[in-house]
């Protein structure tokens, strides 16, 4: 069976993997399965009651949730009658779900709990293009998503659909795909079933997928990534499970036990933090065994490339401790695919030492989203790059180093912005990403900047931020930092502590911890960050070095609108709430 429209993966999942678990959620504290069938029906269902609401080509639909099943359903009963979704971060801003509510003239909303369909309510209340919000939760006074799958049973339009589905093309417009951006108003990305279609199958054969794995879905659906990998699970009978919230992860891999999930590199950065918090409270002999098999594993190289008496020592560290890294993990993943941001290579080595395959991939989502990808393919794995360039996708560099990426997943264009999009698609169909890259054996993609981050000194000299922030970020003291400079006379940088990692060294150090507010003025512990910065500035250039660092007293978060859905630092946002700190550090001289 050909699949070349998103919504064609429903009759190939009934045809060739009809499963009693193709989703499942946690309901009430237990787990429900939903079967390929009741997948199918429901969308069938929903697709008939949207139809009957009059939903034209290409009318807008809105879905503000968290990760469920019934997403999917929602999701795929719009694209069958016709309509075009557009998914939104339930942590929108409410000036910005405005914006996105005007801008798409969006019809109808699906939000999932009271909290967002109040806040949707009050904002959709200002708007001209709304006409109703329905809920997935039952919500007292709200029309509930099940009205309109029970409207679809009672009066079901499959003759009309289908001459719907058939006149959709592989090209048409699937998806619109907000994008919050660190400035400005977010932008919509324009995506077709194929831009989609085309980056699943081309990364079906990265990693060894089989119809009876189970996948742990975290990620937020409305982001291409974890959409993406959905459509994917989907086209080979993955069975999907929803972690309840981001704080039962660990819980949910013992209860699922899957063999695969994807991330961003700061939950793995916390899972690192939180194993060695915890051996730093072991003991003794369990305790040398622990740090034994974790130097080892921070020196891992690829196919043995560290000899038959290092790889001798690995096995007795698995069976001894890394064992129980993968157990705490459900004891069956067999890859982890990170993306979002760089991942630590120091991670990568420890976390694949322990037999934990962690895949570092790079994409964005006017690419709908991949790249490149550390995959499980021959030597297709390198320490510290985002892997080697996916089929039918075409990457090369401009004279400043950015990287410009043509084929298939490249997006249709910015929404309503024919100027954005010509100023990010060549004439030669290559979409500028903004990011500088390089390749590393003639193959392996490796990011070291964003374009748009890279600033001047007073002296002339550039300063690439990430880069920097990344190697900073390789210390266990150091959570979150970003690189500052522009125009100054040095670079210096704002500090974020790992707080968790200073407690259990306070702790160890018999140092007083009362609060994160007080610990930063302690200045043993100033100094002992100061001495990382320095080991780290001695691999950069001298008008590179950080000078003069501070340290922050919380972490940046997207609540305080300091970071982005992904997690990028909002940069301006946080030096102009840090304005007066910033004047004190360059108001020292130094140079």
């Amino acid at each position: 069976m050909s699949v070349t429209r998103v919504f064609d993966i429903i009759p190939q999942l009934l045809e060739k993997y009809n499963k009693p678990n193709a989703l499942v959620a946690k309901e009430n504290g237990v787990w429900v399965n939903y079967s390929t069938q009741q997948f199918a029906d429901s969308v069938n269902y929903l697709s008939y009651g949207l139809h009957n609401l009059g939903i034209e080509r290409e009318d807008k639909i809105a879905i503000i949730a968290n990760n469920r099943p019934e997403w999917n359903f929602a999701d795929f009963a719009i694209q069958q009658c016709g309509g075009v979704s557009v998914p939104i971060y339930p942590t929108i801003s409410e000036s910005d779900l405005t914006f996105i509510l005007n801008d798409a003239h969006i019809k109808y909303i699906f939000v999932s709990n009271v909290d967002l369909y109040n806040k949707v309510k009050t904002v959709a209340a200002g708007t001209s293009s709304v006409k109703e919000i329905y809920t997935f939760n039952k919500i007292e006074g709200a029309k509930h998503w099940t009205e309109l799958l029970e409207a679809g049973k009672n009066n079901p339009k499959p003759n009309e659909i289908k001459a719907i589905t058939d006149a959709i093309k592989p090209n048409d417009l699937l998806t619109i795909l907000y994008t919050s951006g660190t400035t400005g108003n977010p932008k919509g990305v324009m995506l077709s079933h194929d831009n989609l279609i085309s980056n699943s199958l081309a990364s079906q054969t990265l990693c060894p997928f089989r119809s009876d794995w189970k996948a742990l879905s975290f990620l937020p659906l409305n982001h291409v990534y974890e959409r993406m990998l959905t459509t994917l699970y989907f086209y080979l009978g993955v069975s999907i499970y929803y972690a309840e919230s981001i704080d039962t992860i660990s819980a949910n891999l013992k209860e699922i036990h899957p063999q695969i999930f994807s991330t961003v590199p700061r939950l793995l950065e916390k899972v690192y933090d939180k194993i060695i918090a915890t051996a730093n409270n072991l003991k003794g002999i369990k305790k040398s065994l622990f740090f034994w098999a974790l130097h080892l594993g921070l020196r891992y190289e690829l196919n043995g490339a560290n000899g038959w008496w290092y790889e001798f020592q690995l096995k007795i560290a698995n069976m001894l401790i890394f064992n129980k890294w993968r157990e705490a993990l459900g004891g069956n993943i067999v890859a982890i695919a990170s993306g979002g941001a760089a991942l630590q290579p120091r991670l990568a080595r420890v976390f694949n030492a322990a037999r934990i395959v962690c895949l570092e991939g790079y994409g964005l989502t006017e690419t709908s989203p991949v790249v490149a990808v550390n995959n499980f393919l021959p030597n297709s794995i390198c320490f510290g790059t985002v892997g080697p360039v996916i089929d039918k996708v075409e990457v090369k560099f401009a004279e400043d180093g950015e990287i410009l990426v043509k084929g298939p997943n490249v997006m249709l264009g910015y929404y309503n912005r024919p100027d954005a999009t010509a100023e990010a698609i060549d004439k030669d169909g290559y979409f500028h990403t903004g990011d500088i890259g390089e390749l590393v054996e003639n193959r392996f993609l490796k990011i070291t900047d964003r374009k748009k981050e890279i600033f001047k000194t007073s002296g002339g000299k550039y300063i690439a931020p990430v880069k920097i922030e990344n190697q900073l970020k390789e210390s266990p003291f150091i959570e979150q930092v970003m690189v500052i400079g522009e125009n100054e006379k040095y670079a210096s940088a704002l500090i974020v502590p790992a707080f968790a990692y200073l407690k259990e060294y306070c702790h160890l150090h018999d140092i007083a911890y009362t609060t994160d507010a007080d610990i930063i003025k302690n200045p043993v512990i100033k100094a002992r960050i100061i001495q990382e910065v320095e080991t780290t500035n001695k691999t950069l250039a001298h008008y590179e070095t950080i000078k003069r660092p501070e340290l922050m007293p919380r972490e940046w978060t997207i609540d305080k609108n300091e970071m982005t859905p992904k997690l990028s630092l909002k940069r301006k946002i946080i030096m102009a709430a840090n304005k007066e700190l910033i004047q004190k550090i360059y108001s020292g001289g130094g140079g």
